[in-house]
């Protein structure tokens, strides 16, 4: 059974992350919403919209799993194109309105997922997710297009103990990753040593591991978000299992995209 004050934290540090992304962004003028942010075709308003329609999309899931597998099927066909065209539908809106809708949707799906059984299935992009992961993967997502408002505004946000959300999803996902890159995921655990914002030191994995990944737990999960290259990042690999993995890790579902070159800081989508 799945620990319903685990759930509350993570709702928490869910709700705390998408203010800090709100605080960001509510009292801009029309011009910084059309900017360009790193991820190439997206402005500061489609990084928004995406996450208003991914809220929209967990909701569904959480409320309606059937008909979230109608558009699960759809977005099937092509991934990448659905997520772009959706983002651009909700970039088209006036500013306020998109800001409106983002905060109705998530303020919606903070409820939902509350009252949901700490131990329900919900359908999604990837693999299934708990009430729990499904938080997570919101939050996750929301600090990675927060990024990338950031970057774009000039912004440099201190990172929080919320990163510890985003690292553990990174390393839950280390199958996935080598699975959607058509690699077969290395058979052996991997040890992953994180040194946190405040200094302490986040483990994940045996200790025994011969593979091991280290580093900044900022750098781990700005390359997990793939909004940082690896050559950019002070982390580091033991192992080639865990070299290769480096290249590839993400911590969200659906196809890997293009990543950032070397040098270029901040954003896929």
């Amino acid at each position: 059974m799945a620990d319903p004050q685990a759930v509350r934290a993570v709702l928490d540090d869910l709700r705390a992350e998408s203010e800090a992304l709100d605080g960001l962004v509510a009292g801009l003028g029309t011009q910084q919403w059309s900017a360009t942010t790193p991820a190439v075709g997206w402005t500061v308003a489609h990084q928004i919209a995406h996450l208003a329609w991914t809220d929209d999309q967990a909701l569904l899931a959480v409320r309606d799993p059937d008909r979230f597998a109608v558009e699960l099927a759809l977005a099937a066909v092509q991934f990448e194109t659905h997520v772009d065209k959706q983002a651009a539908a909700g970039a088209a809106t006036a500013p306020s309105a998109l800001l409106a809708r983002w905060r109705a949707g998530r303020e919606q799906l903070q409820a939902a997922l509350d009252t949901a059984p700490p131990d329900a299935r919900f359908p999604w992009f990837g693999p299934p997710m708990s009430t729990a992961s499904m938080a997570t993967a919101r939050l996750m997502e929301t600090w990675a297009h927060g990024e990338d408002v950031a970057d774009t505004l000039g912004v440099r946000r201190a990172p929080t103990a919320r990163l510890w959300h985003v690292a553990r999803i990174a390393v839950r996902a280390r199958d996935y990753a080598f699975a959607v890159h058509g690699a077969t995921p290395p058979a052996e655990p991997f040890r992953v040593e994180l040194t946190s914002p405040d200094g302490a030191l986040w483990t994940y994995g045996p200790e025994q591991a011969v593979q091991k990944v280290t580093g900044p737990a900022l750098d781990f999960c700005l390359l997990a978000v793939r909004r940082r290259h690896r050559d950019d990042t002070a982390v580091r690999a033991q192992g080639p299992g865990a070299d290769a993995w480096l290249s590839i890790a993400q911590a969200f579902a659906g196809p890997p995209g293009p990543g950032r070159a070397p040098g270029a800081g901040g954003g896929a989508a």
